[in-house]
C-alpha cells in the first residue's frame, strides 16, 4: 500500500485552511493540500518527498467539539506519500524530532486472529449459557429497548441473515486496502461505504450474541436493542487460518463513527499487540469514554500475559472467557486488566450466508457483556435514568461471582459475570 504517515501535531492547522478528511478524500479529490506545518515540510522536503494531507478524522458536527479537542482529533493529520515513495525509520525518527509535532507513526497494517467456528447443523443447544449467568431474571426487567444500540467493529455482518431482521440500525464499511497485496484477501476490500457484508462470519456471530431474534438459536443477550454493523476488518487466508487483516488508521474513525452516530456501547471482538509508538487506538477510545460510551473489547486468545489493545486501553471493560465450570478458559488472555469473564466456550450463534456455527474465545464472550450492559442501560433508561460507564463498571465489580477469595483475580478480573445480582443492584441504586 502506497505509505502514509499519520502526524499528530501540537496546534491544529489554521482554520481557515480547507483540510478534506481521510474518509471523503478517498471518493472526491477536488481539494488536494500539499502542506502540512511550517516545519515538517522542510524536513519531508528535504528527503525528496512529494505528499498530500488530509485529516484523519471528520468533526462530528460543522465545528470541533470540545470533546474532539481534548483528545487532539482537530490536529491529526495523514501524510500521503506519493510516486511510491517510503518514509524509513530515520526520517520518522526525524520528524518526531520537530518541535510542532506531538506524535508521529507509520501506517500499520494489523492481524488479528479469527477463531475458527464450526459449522453447526443442530441449531439446539439449550440454554446453559444464560443460566449460568442468571440472564432470565435480567430480561424478565428488561429485555432491551430499540433506542440503546451496540456498535460491532467486526468483519461486518450479514445483512441477510434471518436471526438479525430487523435488528441493524446503521451500517458502514471502514476497509480500504487499495494498493496492497489483496490476493490472499477474501471478498470486499475496498471503498469506504455502507454494505459491511460478512464474508467469514465472524461479526456476524458476535452480533447474534447480542440481538439474535431467537429463532433456531438462543436469542440474544438483549434482543430488541439495536446494532450498529461496522466492517473495520477484512478477512485474510494465512496457511491454514483465517485472520481479520485491516489497518489500524482506518479502525480508528470507524471508532469515531460509531461514537458520533450515538452508539452507546461499542464491541470490538479484535485486539492488535503494541508495536511501537503510542497506544493502538488510544486517543480516540478516550473520546469514545469522555462522549460516555462504554467500549467492550475481547482480551485475547492465547492465553498468555500479552495485552492487546483495545482491551488493554484504560477505561475499557477487557472481557475474558469462562469455561463450562465456570473457570477461566485455558486460551482467555490476561494481559489486560480483566475486568470481567463471561462465557466463551461452544458458543451457538448466527454466521455467515445465513449459516450458524459454533464458536469458542473471548471473541463470544465480549458481546455477551456488550449485550448485559445494553440491558443495565436499557433498564435505567426506562426509568428515566442514566448510566454512566463508571456506573456499570461498578455494578459489574460488585456483582460479578469471584472465583476464589481473591477481589480481583488475574486471569478472571472480578470473575463471572452475574446479571441477575447486577439487575438487583441496579433497581435498588435507581429507588
Amino acid at each position: 500500500m502506497k505509505q502514509h504517515l499519520i502526524c499528530k501535531l501540537w496546534q491544529p492547522l489554521a482554520a481557515g485552511l480547507m483540510v478534506p478528511d481521510w474518509m471523503s478524500f478517498i471518493e472526491d479529490k477536488s481539494v488536494i493540500v500539499t502542506t502540512l506545518d511550517g516545519l515538517v515540510d522542510p524536513v519531508l522536503r528535504e528527503a525528496g518527498l512529494d505528499y498530500w494531507v488530509t485529516r484523519e478524522f471528520r468533526p462530528a458536527t460543522a465545528e470541533w467539539s470540545e470533546a474532539e479537542r481534548q483528545q487532539g482529533l482537530d490536529r491529526t493529520y495523514r501524510v500521503l506519500l506519493l510516486n511510491d515513495a517510503v518514509a524509513d525509520d530515520r526520517l520518522v525518527d526525524r520528524i518526531r524530532q520537530v518541535s510542532s509535532v506531538e506524535a508521529v507513526r507509520r501506517l500499520e497494517i494489523i492481524e488479528a486472529v479469527v477463531p475458527r467456528p464450526e459449522l453447526a447443523h443442530q441449531t439446539s443447544m439449550g440454554r446453559s449459557r444464560g443460566e449460568k449467568v442468571g440472564l432470565g431474571y435480567a430480561q424478565s426487567a428488561t429485555r432491551g429497548r430499540p433506542d440503546v444500540t451496540v456498535a460491532v467493529l467486526d468483519t461486518g455482518v450479514d445483512l441477510e441473515h434471518p436471526e438479525l431482521q430487523g435488528r441493524i440500525l446503521q451500517r458502514a464499511d471502514f476497509v480500504d486496502l487499495r494498493g496492497m497485496d489483496t490476493s490472499a484477501f477474501v471478498g470486499d476490500v475496498k471503498d469506504f461505504d455502507d454494505v459491511p457484508e460478512d464474508e467469514v462470519g465472524h461479526g456476524t456471530h458476535v452480533a447474534g450474541i447480542i440481538a439474535g431474534r431467537g429463532l433456531r438459536m438462543d436469542e440474544g443477550i438483549a434482543p430488541e436493542c439495536r446494532i450498529l454493523a461496522v466492517r473495520v476488518l477484512a478477512t485474510m487466508k494465512s496457511g491454514d487460518r483465517l485472520v481479520g487483516a485491516g489497518i489500524v488508521d482506518n479502525i480508528n474513525p470507524a471508532i469515531k463513527w460509531a461514537v458520533d452516530q450515538g452508539a452507546d456501547i461499542i464491541n470490538m471482538s479484535l485486539g492488535i499487540k503494541h508495536t511501537g509508538g503510542g497506544l493502538p487506538h488510544e486517543d480516540v477510545i478516550r473520546y469514545a469514554l469522555a462522549k460516555n460510551v462504554t467500549v467492550v473489547a475481547a482480551s485475547g486468545n492465547d492465553g498468555t500475559p500479552a495485552r492487546y489493545y483495545p482491551g488493554a486501553l484504560p477505561g475499557v471493560v477487557a472481557v475474558g472467557a469462562s469455561d463450562e465450570s465456570g473457570q477461566p478458559a485455558r486460551f482467555s488472555s490476561f494481559g489486560a486488566q480483566i475486568t470481567v469473564m463471561a462465557p466463551g466456550v461452544n458458543i451457538l450463534s448466527s454466521h455467515a450466508r445465513r449459516g450458524y456455527a459454533v464458536a469458542s474465545g473471548t471473541s463470544q464472550a465480549s458481546p455477551f457483556v456488550a449485550g448485559c450492559i445494553a440491558l443495565l442501560v436499557s433498564h435505567a433508561r426506562n426509568q428515566g435514568r442514566g448510566l454512566s460507564t463508571r456506573d456499570v463498571v461498578g455494578i459489574l465489580r460488585n456483582t460479578s461471582d469471584r472465583v476464589d477469595t481473591r477481589t480481583r483475580h488475574r486471569q478472571a478480573g472480578y470473575g463471572l459475570i452475574n446479571m441477575t445480582d447486577a439487575m438487583k443492584l441496579l433497581t435498588y441504586s435507581l429507588n
